[in-house]
């Protein structure tokens, strides 16, 4: 059994999750093995479309056994019903595009970390009042990208943000984040490019995830 606070230290250390969807299992696995051999260590399947939950449950499973320190959480999650159903698959973090006070208690009950969309310092405060250990600035180019997270954590030092949105695998987009003070990033098509994934070149994938976190390793606030 993994601990809440286990996950948000992978989360945290790690500093980048990519965002990833697709309705082939084979696929999704094939991508978040690329990943893991990448160096990445958290991996949020998004729930986009009809039968996400079998392939997420599918995935769930193969990490337990092909990628035994992979945390794998579940993305675009709105309502506190299909929260639960994927924690009961394994989910072991849940991110939305939004704050859900219903989400929190569901989550928090099971000592599962909610990671909720905010777009203002209000919405960050409310999911902090709510047990959010990490709010999720979203879509973080549009509100104000890292210029509105050092504007955030200088009254509210304590918050931890991870940026999805606007964030690219070059390293002065990178440096611009993490400069900032962000926990950690969230990154899909950018990272795992649709073209990389149709030719199967998981090198690839896995190559870029390595430049990332050596980018992420060089700026990142102590």
């Amino acid at each position: 059994m993994h601990s809440k606070l286990h996950t948000l230290n992978i989360m945290i250390a790690t500093g980048m999750v990519p965002v990833f969807y697709h309705d082939d299992t084979a696929t999704a696995k094939s991508v978040m093995q690329a990943c893991y051999d990448g160096g990445v260590r958290a991996f949020e399947f998004t729930n986009r479309g009809a039968f996400a939950h079998e392939v997420f449950a599918s995935l769930s499973k193969y990490a337990a056994e092909e990628c035994p320190d992979m945390v794998l959480g579940v993305g675009t999650i709105v309502d506190a019903p299909t929260a639960a159903a994927y924690m009961q698959m394994g989910a072991r973090f849940v991110v939305g595009p939004l704050f859900n006070a219903e989400i929190a208690r569901t989550c928090n009950r099971r000592q599962i970390p909610y990671i909720p969309g905010c777009g203002t310092a209000s919405e960050i405060g409310w999911a902090q009042e709510a047990g959010c250990d990490i709010c999720k600035i979203f879509p973080g180019g549009s509100v104000g990208g890292p210029s509105f997270v050092s504007a955030v954590l200088a009254p509210m030092p304590w918050t931890r943000i991870m940026a999805t949105g606007g964030v690219a695998p070059e390293e002065e987009n990178l440096a611009a984040w993490f400069r900032a003070g962000v926990s950690c990033v969230g990154m899909g098509s950018r990272l795992l490019p649709k073209e990389a994934i149709a030719n199967r070149d998981w090198g690839r994938i896995s190559r870029v995830c390595e430049t990332v976190l050596l980018i992420i390793k060089k700026y990142r606030q102590t």
